[in-house]
Formats: structure tokens, C-alpha cells, sequence
């Protein structure tokens, strides 16, 4: 999907975009919430195209927020807040293993790392927090000093609030650029934007951007709304690029999507957003399909579950996924799997033992859902406050669909035979 200069690269709720290059290698993360495994790693080699190959957090710590992908001294480092404080997962090879998440011990959030021209190492946090770290990176080596102030808007733009946020620094020619993002990012539509400040350092003092606000949603008659949050990115030949996220104007159902944007360094040393693209626009394949038979020997990283690892839970038997059922009142993650367009269908096939009831859902939280069952009695439709009928059938096995079509919710399908 393209529309102007911005490209769609990863549909479905992936947030807070974080993306190093290493050679000719591309490796991105993403705020994961409350969804284990968490900080799932994508690769691409030309920028457009994606898969996710890795999770570096394997373990429930709270929830996660905007990342801070860093390639260091040969080593991988991904900063994170999450539970009131701060944290470090590190490995030598971003398919992992990952270490155990270290726990920082300073609160904030969204630290984005840096190296000074004194060699020592930094974060930056939401705020214009400002940090000294280890030479190892693994623990902070100060108190928390206040060193940047952002760049202000009109007064009159509508947004949702100030919340200087998501600190990025990218070196340059000489120059630290500090890229934040301001106007908060779930209130209207022109809320959310990406700005940039410049030092010779990394703790200032700071001169903004003539050319900002770099990225922004100036009205909700474009296709996408809050755009902002953004990190800078090079090509092995030179070329510069900015992802970020944005919802899809009228779905915010989806989550904040990841976008890719031509940027120019004009004769003043700054960056812009580029009138043209110097890279093939393909869209990217997102209307291809995902099935899983479960006859691999793990679960691929397009599974998680809500703070814990859905191993604890889910186990293969014979090529099908089995789950024990909880009590009627005990509440468990189910397994999810995030949608990524605004048209979609998917199917499952369940089996059913005794009192246990399969469900096939859409969610938001536990107070928010709805679907299909099938249980005992037959197939029953239900949503998070209000159950309804059930279609008689005794067989414990069923096919059932759910078809999204543009939010028209939905079309719930069960089918009682087997297909073919």
C-alpha cells in the first residue's frame, strides 16, 4: 500500500519503530505491550520487505514500550522500559539466544542510546531525561540530569498533549540529531509528530529543525493519522530513510502500523522528508495468507500470549495444539495472532473434551471481545458482556471462521464437517 511518499511496511499494531542496519542487514523492533514473546525482531534486506526471525524477551516484566534497538562494539543491545523502570536485553547475534532482561533501575521511559565524543555511552529518555551508562551498557553510572527541551508547536494545532517522547539520536557530519516525538499519539488525528533538535553533543546545548515538524498528520482527510515516533536509517549506497507508525485513517482497530519514508540532508545540514523516492515503491505483500499446522517443533513468533510465555500453556500433541481448560472464573491468556489489514479471514479447527469450550475470538482486553464457541451442546456466539444461542451439535469437533470485513463486524461461520 502507497499512498504519496509513505510506504506501509508492517501492517497490524506494531508500534514505536526501532531499526538498525548492520552491513547490509536491517533489523527492527517494537513496543510489545503485554504480548510474550516480546520485542519480536524483524529482518529485511532492502527495507520493504519483513519477516520476523527472533524475540529477545522471553520473560514477563511488564509492559513493554517503545525500544531502543542498538548495534554496539559488535554487540546487540535492545533498551526498553517496562515495570515502572528501565531495562537491557543484550546477545551477540540478534537471532539470539538473548540474555535475561537486566533491570536499569531508573524510571523514565523510552530511552534512546548514544555514544559521546568522550566514548562513554548515554541515554536519552522521554522528557529530555538524560543518563550515563556503563562502558558496559548494563547499568547506569549517574543520576538523571535534564538536557534538552523540545521543540514547541502552535499553540492553536489540535492535539492531545505535549509528552515529549521516543527519543532517537542518529550522529551525522558532526552532529548529534535528537529525534522526538511530541503531541501525544491517541488523540486526534493531527495529535502525534516527529521533530528534531541538533548538538555538537549529546547533552546539548540543542538548536531545532527549521524544517519541523518532519513528520505529521495534518488532517484527518489523509489516509494516515498520528503519524510520528520516528527513527532515521541509512542504505549501504547512501540513501536516508524514516520509519515510524501511524493508525490508518478510521482504524484504529489495527493498532499503529509501520511506515517508510524518503528523507534529503539539505546544504544547512538538516533532514527533510524528500519529494521523490530513489527506491523501487512495491507494495508490500501483506494480503498473503498464514497457516499453521502445528507439526513444526515450536511455536513460530507470530504467537504470543499476554504476560506469559504461551509454552506455559500450549503444548503440541500430533500435529494439533492442545491447551487444558481453566476454571469457569480463572482467566488465561488465549493465544493470539495479530492481525495486519483491514480485511481478513481466519479459521481454526477444534476439538473439544468434556466440559472444555474452544473459542475463536477477537480481542482487545478481557473486557472487551467477541466470537465463537464450541463446547459440549453445540457452537454458541458471545461477546465480553452477553452470550447468545446455541447451534445444537454433539460431535465436539467444528470448523469455525471469522470474516473481518472493513470493521463491518463481523461474520461468524461455524461449520459442523469436516472440509474436502
Amino acid at each position: 500500500m502507497t499512498t504519496g511518499t509513505e510506504m506501509l511496511i508492517i501492517g497490524g499494531n506494531f508500534a514505536d519503530p526501532s531499526v538498525i542496519r548492520v552491513g547490509e542487514d536491517y533489523y527492527m523492533t517494537h513496543s510489545s505491550y503485554k504480548l510474550t514473546p516480546g520485542l519480536i525482531i524483524w529482518h529485511s534486506r532492502d527495507l520493504l520487505h519483513w519477516n520476523r526471525f527472533s524475540a529477545a524477551l522471553m520473560t514477563y516484566v511488564g509492559d513493554v514500550w517503545a525500544p531502543d534497538f542498538v548495534h554496539h562494539e559488535g554487540k546487540f543491545y535492545i533498551y526498553f522500559p517496562a515495570g515502572r523502570s528501565n531495562w537491557v536485553v543484550t546477545a551477540q547475534n540478534p537471532a539470539g539466544p538473548w540474555s535475561e532482561p537486566i533491570d536499569l533501575g531508573i524510571k523514565g521511559i523510552d530511552p534512546g542510546h548514544t555514544v559521546g565524543p568522550d566514548g562513554k555511552r548515554y541515554l536519552h529518555m522521554s522528557g529530555g531525561g538524560f543518563v550515563e551508562l556503563t562502558d558496559d551498557g548494563l547499568a547506569v553510572a549517574g543520576e538523571v540530569s535534564q538536557v534538552y527541551e523540545g521543540w514547541k508547536y502552535p499553540q492553536e494545532w489540535v492535539v492531545e498533549a505535549y509528552s515529549l517522547e521516543g527519543p532517537k539520536v542518529t550522529y551525522h557530519e558532526g552532529y548529534y540529531y535528537l529525534t522526538v516525538a511530541v503531541g501525544g499519539t491517541a488523540g486526534p488525528p493531527t495529535s502525534h509528530m516527529a521533530v528534531s533538535s541538533r548538538s555538537r553533543t549529546p547533552w546539548g546545548p540543542w538548536e531545532h529543525s527549521p524544517y519541523n515538524p518532519i513528520i505529521h498528520t495534518r488532517s484527518s482527510a489523509e489516509p494516515w493519522w498520528s503519524k510520528g515516533h520516528a527513527s532515521l536509517i541509512d542504505t549501504p549506497a547512501g540513501e536516508w530513510w524514516i520509519v515510524y507508525h501511524a493508525y490508518a485513517g478510521g482504524y484504529h482497530t489495527l493498532g499503529r502500523q509501520t511506515l517508510l519514508e524518503r528523507v534529503e540532508w539539505t546544504a544547512d545540514g538538516w533532514f527533510r522528508i524528500s519529494d521523490g523516492l530513489a527506491m523501487n515503491s512495491v507494495d508490500t505483500p501483506l494480503l498473503t495468507s498464514f497457516h499453521d499446522d502445528f507439526e513444526s517443533t515450536a511455536l513460530g513468533f507470530e504467537w504470543q500470549c499476554e504476560g506469559m510465555n504461551p509454552a506455559e500453556r500450549f503444548r503440541y500433541d500430533s500435529g494439533q495444539l492442545s491447551v487444558e481448560g481453566t476454571a469457569e472464573n480463572e482467566l488465561h491468556s488465549p493465544l493470539f495472532f495479530m492481525p495486519m489489514h483491514e480485511r481478513y479471514e481466519v479459521e481454526v479447527e477444534v476439538r473439544v473434551k468434556g466440559n472444555a469450550e474452544g473459542r475463536l475470538l477477537l480481542y482487545y482486553n478481557e473486557s472487551a471481545y467477541l466470537g465463537i464457541g464450541l463446547h459440549a451442546k453445540g457452537v454458541s456466539h458471545f461477546r465480553s458482556f452477553k452470550g447468545y444461542g446455541t447451534m445444537n451439535h454433539d460431535g465436539g469437533h467444528a470448523y469455525l471462521r471469522i470474516v473481518n470485513d472493513a470493521i463491518s463486524y463481523p461474520s461468524i461461520i461455524a461449520s459442523m464437517v469436516d472440509h474436502g
